[in-house]
C-alpha cells in the first residue's frame, strides 16, 4: 500500500510507535482476538499485544501479529463504518509498516517492474477471472506478450508471463 501522508514513528530497534488514534482503535480489536482464543497460550500472547498497544509501542516479535490483525479489520469495513475514514486511514500507514503490509508493497513494486517491460506495447485483449475465492487473475495480451497478474489478499504476482518472439 502506497501513497499515505502520515507515516508512525519508528525507533532505530523496529519499534513501532502508535498514536492515540491507532491505540484507541486497536485496543478492542486486539481484546477480540484475544477474547476468541481458547488456546492460553495464544490469549497470552494476544494479552501481551494487547500491553503493547495500550503503550503504543509495538516490538518487531509482535508486528507480524499487529499486522494480521489490522489486515483483519481494515478488510472486514468494520474500522471505517464504526471510527470513520480518519481511523481507516490512520491503520492503513500503520499496517504498511508491519511485516504483512511490507510484503504487499513489495510485491506490488515487483509487479510495476514486471509491467514496465510491455509499456509501449499495443494491448490486443483483456481480461479478468476468479481464481478462487478473494483471488483473481488479469490477463493482458500484448503485440509482444500474454502476462497473467494473480491478485489475492497476501499481494500481487505474476502468475505467467509469454513472450511472442515471432
Amino acid at each position: 500500500m502506497s501513497g499515505r501522508a502520515y507515516t508512525p514513528e519508528h525507533s532505530p530497534d523496529g519499534v513501532l510507535r502508535l498514536d492515540t488514534l491507532q491505540r484507541a482503535v486497536l485496543l478492542p480489536q486486539v481484546e477480540a482476538f484475544r477474547d476468541a482464543a481458547r488456546d492460553p497460550q495464544t490469549r497470552a500472547l494476544y494479552s501481551k499485544l494487547r500491553d503493547a498497544v495500550d503503550r503504543m509501542e509495538v516490538g518487531p516479535h509482535m508486528a507480524e501479529r499487529l499486522g494480521a490483525i489490522i489486515e483483519v479489520a481494515l478488510s472486514s469495513g468494520r474500522i471505517r463504518n464504526v471510527f470513520g475514514p480518519g481511523a481507516e486511514a490512520s491503520l492503513g500507514t500503520l499496517f504498511d509498516q508491519t511485516p504483512p503490509g511490507r510484503r504487499i508493497a513489495d510485491s506490488i513494486a515487483t509487479l510495476n517492474t514486471a509491467l514496465k517491460s510491455i509499456s509501449g506495447q499495443t494491448l490486443e485483449d483483456a481480461s479478468v477471472s476468479a481464481r478462487n475465492s478473494g483471488s483473481y487473475a488479469l490477463s493482458l495480451k500484448t503485440s509482444g506478450c500474454r502476462i497473467v497478474i494473480r491478485f489475492e489478499p497476501s499481494g500481487v504476482r505474476v502468475e505467467s508471463l509469454e513472450l511472442d518472439l515471432g
